[in-house]
């Protein structure tokens, strides 16, 4: 249509000629409402016939009308050439799928702008991106269709675009594997039990070290991982590798591989990779260390301190135990570490450089030092045991700080054709992950959870999906108030409100049974969340009696909840001290 302004003014029908915008009415002329004059032809001394097409195409009508009868144009004249005389077919019979297409266009509208509707779990999205945005069903659409040419508008069907074989590109990663050492007992079992029965494994620290200190409740592993390994290798490990290197032997032989590792399965060592995520690891071993040195001098200070002091410590031991030698790498970023490290394995399985790969995270860091210092900030939860509920009280009115804890999460990740190659049973896929930084504190959360959203936002389109897909959020959610009420801003910005007659995606927090893990929170998270997908249930979180009324979220406390059924995508969030946003995808497989 030429760029001329239109200014609706009142001639006669007589003088109406081919090109002219045409509205019967004044009515019509504001509704936007026009036809452009395709013929005039003398009908009799006193009327004109004149054939009528909507300007963005349509079918042609004809009207009769008397000569000195008052009608309006626009101002605007159109090359009557141009303007296709089309029909929109009715759709009763097609059979629809998700990923069809529905463009609707108001053809009488000369500054008409075509909308597009793609459907997607059974409902037709304007934004697939907007879960408050504007659907409609299948029945809409075919009404669409029927009334089109009555009532102006254009209405064309595009079927889903078949998808061509291609010969290279980014490799599809499932999990396949699953181990957990937690608070809640030894083994992903104890894990999931733990938290569809609502029972928490905090408790009061009894050393005495812990005495003198404000706060002696913490979220610790209910055995002596020690104890579990040879004497030998254990005497070689900080806590938290031997954490990792039980939940890294369970995940290996939950995917079906041989006990002893990759030659033992027959996997080329070169091809596995270890991904792990840690802060500190174990702070432990270089406070004990200090401390011989003090007391006894440079001769009392272990040859073992420093190889068992660096966090990347359990990532090795991991490679040690199961011979793996394509990669052990430990990735560093406060309390996202976990998740970032599984986030990197699915990289490194995508473009090829490993076909299998164990992720997640360990952490040991329930000492006196870092309790007091957490303590300090003021930043741990001073709520007792004694009621039995926890003191860790994710997005509840009454939260009042986090509860240190301990523990390790692994994965196994595998390339899809590796897994199906070997007749692998498949929990989900790891479908993508995002992170961001939030450039604003060394501790505090950006209250906008402006960083938090764009690490939501790009995890959902790292796994090639979009927000209508999401259909459960494992919140960080750490009980404090700040960073509660950010996450749950982020969430609410990217996902929409939550609860109320319109649903929401429902969320839980795990740090109410777990307490937070630290650098291995991400891990045993991520393990909770793929069993939420392939069980099919969401956990509740406990500690919320009460929620926050500005949280705003559709929240799952009580009981466990059924995992609805009108999207793919679970989301796993982890955010840690600095900025650090990471956030895991993973996707229901059929």
């Amino acid at each position: 249509m030429p760029e001329v302004p239109i200014h609706p003014y009142a001639v006669t029908a007589g003088e109406v000629v081919p090109g002219d915008l045409f509205a019967l009415s004044q009515e019509e002329a504001e509704r936007q409402q026009w036809c452009v004059v395709m013929h005039t032809l003398p009908e009799s001394p006193e009327t004109i016939r004149v054939t009528l097409r909507p300007p963005l195409g349509g079918l042609d009508r004809e009207a009769v009308l008397a000569r000195e009868q008052q009608v309006f144009v626009a101002g605007r004249r159109v090359d009557v050439a141009a303007v296709p005389a089309v029909s929109s077919p009715r759709l009763d019979s097609v059979e629809f799928h998700d990923g069809d297409r529905v463009t609707r266009l108001r053809a009488v509208d000369p500054e008409g702008v075509e909308v597009t509707y793609e459907r997607r779990w059974g409902a037709w999205h304007r934004d697939l991106d907007d879960r408050a945005g504007e659907k409609v069903s299948d029945d809409v659409v075919r009404g669409w269709a029927a009334d089109a040419d009555r009532a102006g508008y254009v209405v064309r069907h595009h079927s889903r675009p078949t998808r061509e074989a291609s010969w290279a590109g980014p490799r599809r990663v499932v999990v396949t594997g699953l181990g957990a050492l937690t608070p809640l007992g030894v083994g992903v079992d104890e894990l999931w039990r733990g938290l569809l029965d609502g029972r928490h494994g905090i408790r009061e620290l009894e050393g005495e070290e812990f005495q003198e200190l404000p706060v002696r409740i913490a979220g610790v592993v209910p055995v002596d991982p020690g104890m579990m390994l040879s004497r030998a290798a254990a005497r070689r490990m900080n806590r938290a590798a031997q954490f990792a290197v039980l939940a890294a032997r369970e995940a290996w032989g939950d995917a079906g591989f041989a006990t002893g590792g990759t030659r033992e399965s027959g996997l080329d060592p070169e091809r596995v990779g270890v991904s792990l995520g840690a802060i500190l690891g174990d702070a432990s071993v270089l406070v004990g260390g200090d401390r011989k040195l003090r007391d006894k001098g440079p001769r009392g200070v272990s040859p073992l301190t420093t190889p068992m002091t660096v966090p990347s410590q359990a990532a090795s031991q991991i490679s040690l135990d199961l011979h793996i030698t394509g990669e052990a790498r430990t990735v560093t970023s406060a309390c996202a570490s976990g998740t970032e490290a599984i986030g990197e394995a699915i990289d490194r399985i995508r473009y090829g450089r490993v076909d299998v790969a164990l992720a997640g995270g360990a952490e040991a860091v329930v000492t006196p030092a870092i309790m007091a210092s957490f303590a300090a900030m003021r930043a741990l939860s001073d709520l007792g045991l004694e009621d039995g509920a926890t003191p860790s009280r994710p997005f509840a009115k009454d939260r009042a700080g986090f509860v240190n804890a301990e523990g390790a999460g692994l994965l196994v990740l595998e390339a899809e054709e590796h897994a199906r190659a070997r007749g692998a049973r498949i929990y989900c896929e790891a479908a993508g992950w995002g992170l961001s930084a939030d450039a604003h504190h060394m501790a505090a959360p950006d209250p906008s959870g402006s960083g938090v959203a764009l690490a939501l936002r790009r995890a959902v389109r790292d796994a090639g999906g979009h927000v209508v897909d999401v259909v459960h959020v494992n919140a960080h959610a750490t009980a404090t108030v700040e960073g509660d009420l950010a996450e749950a801003g982020a969430l609410r910005a990217v996902l929409g409100q939550g609860g109320g007659a319109g649903g929401g995606v429902p969320v839980t927090a795990l740090k109410g049974h777990l307490g937070h893990l630290q650098g291995a929170a991400g891990g045993v998270e991520a393990v909770a969340a793929v069993l939420t997908l392939h069980n099919g249930v969401v956990p509740p979180t406990v500690g919320c009696t009460e929620l926050d009324e500005e949280i705003a979220l559709d929240v799952v406390t009580g009981e466990p909840r059924a995992l609805p059924g009108n999207g793919d995508l679970v989301l796993s969030n982890s955010f840690g001290f600095g900025g650090h946003n990471a956030v895991l995808a993973l996707r229901r497989v059929a």
